[in-house]
């Protein structure tokens, strides 16, 4: 008798999958996202405060000044958030641009003291770092997108250096006559 009590109260009550995605990503049947954009009247005006007023009067006080964009600024080390802490996003890059440095043979290497350059590694760590600055797009800090874009471009253009620096380097040894004696060894 207890067990009918139980089956008929399990039995109850039932429950609605409400996930709109399936296991693998993809969206259920039947699920329709709307993009919700904010009307102009549903948007939350702000407390008028003196500081506000003045912010926006000044462009219309004054139509020569030019508003300074924040990618004007140059880079300033001590405004990149987490800087100093060794776990810091900018400190992670400057790992990976250490390690392209030391492919294209910019830097000894730690261990042997030499410096030898290994252009696919060199290509291979500006491809993770170009990949890198493509899937933060947007998430970053001014000054981090700063950096990621100036360290990416100064290392696109050392590799392109280098390159060619190598490429010389092979044509000046196919450029050395080269004789029966070299090919023989008579």
């Amino acid at each position: 008798m207890n067990e009918e009590k139980l089956h008929e109260e399990e039995s109850s009550f039932k429950v609605a999958d409400k996930r709109k995605f399936n296991v693998d990503g993809s969206l259920r049947d039947g699920v329709v996202i709307e993009e919700s954009k904010p009307k102009p009247e549903e948007k939350i005006a702000a407390p008028a405060t003196q500081e506000t007023s003045q912010v926006e009067t000044a462009p219309q006080l004054n139509d020569n000044v030019q508003a300074v964009d924040e990618d004007d600024e140059p880079l300033d080390e001590a405004k990149i958030p987490g800087a100093d802490n060794p776990s810091s996003f900018a400190n992670f890059l400057m790992t990976l641009v250490a390690q392209a440095a030391a492919a294209m043979g910019l830097s000894e290497n730690p261990v042997s003291g030499q410096r030898r350059v290994d252009l696919e590694a060199s290509k291979f760590w500006i491809d993770v770092l170009g990949m890198l600055k493509e899937k933060t797009a947007g998430n970053l800090h001014p000054q981090e997108q700063k950096l990621i874009d100036g360290l990416l471009g100064d290392l696109r253009m050392q590799f392109v250096a280098v390159t060619r620096a190598a490429e010389q380097q092979t044509m000046q040894r196919a450029a050395q006559k080269i004789t029966g004696k070299d090919i023989f060894g008579k």
